[in-house]
């Protein structure tokens, strides 16, 4: 078996630890607004460009795993930002939607995550790096086969 090379490991601790930081960072911003952290709004996007969807096509386009978007979808029903309907054709199923309380927290939340990864990216590395990071990590951003 292969080991990966030096470069690949250090490489490879950057990106987790960039990453890390700046998922910190922009709860931290949101948590002081008073706002939910970072996830949620990453739900409340996918459904209102989207529309309605099942919880699996949502989990699809989240890459999270199903325990864990399940959960959060229960935490987001009960704050009343998105909806369940039973699916007509399926008993089991049921369709997620966002509601008006939903999409207003979605805008309200923007301001302060977009200021806040602004500070964490944006405002620490030059536009042509941030391309060029872009066009690298492009690659790294689809599953693994196999």
């Amino acid at each position: 078996m292969a080991k990966p090379a030096a470069m690949t490991l250090l490489v490879w601790t950057r990106l987790l630890r960039a990453a890390d930081l700046a998922e910190q960072h922009c709860a931290a911003a949101l948590r002081a607004a008073g706002l939910p952290p970072p996830d949620w709004y990453d739900v409340l996007l996918a459904l209102e460009r989207g529309g309605p969807q099942r919880p699996r096509a949502l989990q699809t386009s989240l890459g999270t795993e199903q325990y864990a978007l399940s959960r959060l979808l229960d935490r987001m029903v009960r704050a009343g930002l998105i909806t369940r309907t039973p699916c007509p054709d399926d008993a089991r199923g049921h369709t997620l939607d966002l509601t008006t309380e939903g999409r207003t927290m979605r805008s309200a939340m923007w301001p302060v995550y977009a200021e806040a990864i602004e500070a964490a990216l944006g405002a620490r590395v030059v536009e042509d790096d941030c391309a060029a990071l872009a066009r690298m990590l492009g690659p790294l951003a689809v599953p693994v086969s196999g």
